[in-house]
């Protein structure tokens, strides 16, 4: 079981400056495109109302239906092209930092772990999404 005082940090930088960076990760016509974490999962759907007081949900799901889960919540803060954070639905919080350092861009993901799921999984899959994020953003 996960401590709930956990935090993981995934991170990964992209090769585009964080203008190009932020609306990507942002727009939810792109965020379908590259929100999941291996070649069997897709994003069938995404909904962000890019705002404090604002509510997001996104839809994976493996393509074949078999597991799938909606990730949504609440954002908490919002500072265009920094920093994202967020409250999700079971009332775990997140945050994303964006650290532009020319035509490069940071992207590190902070969360709190879910209890049911082992950690080493929730990191591996987070990372796997970072990857995927970095993968479309470079060839866009």
């Amino acid at each position: 079981m996960s401590n709930p005082t956990t935090i993981f940090t995934v991170e990964t930088t992209v090769n585009a400056p964080v203008e190009k960076v932020w609306k990507l990760w942002t727009s939810p016509a792109d965020i379908m495109q590259w929100n999941a974490p291996y070649d069997n999962w897709h994003c069938p759907g995404a909904e962000a109302d890019l705002k404090e007081g604002g509510t997001f949900s996104f839809r994976m799901e493996t393509k074949d239906g078999s597991v799938g889960f909606d990730h949504s919540g609440t954002y908490s803060r919002i500072i265009p092209q920094e920093l994202i954070e967020y409250t999700v639905s079971d009332g775990r919080t997140s945050s994303i930092k964006f650290t532009a350092d020319g035509n490069k861009t940071t992207v590190a993901e902070t969360f709190v772990p879910e209890a049911e799921t082992p950690l080493e999984i929730q990191k591996d899959f987070t990372q796997s999404v970072l990857n995927n994020f970095k993968k479309y953003a470079e060839g866009k």
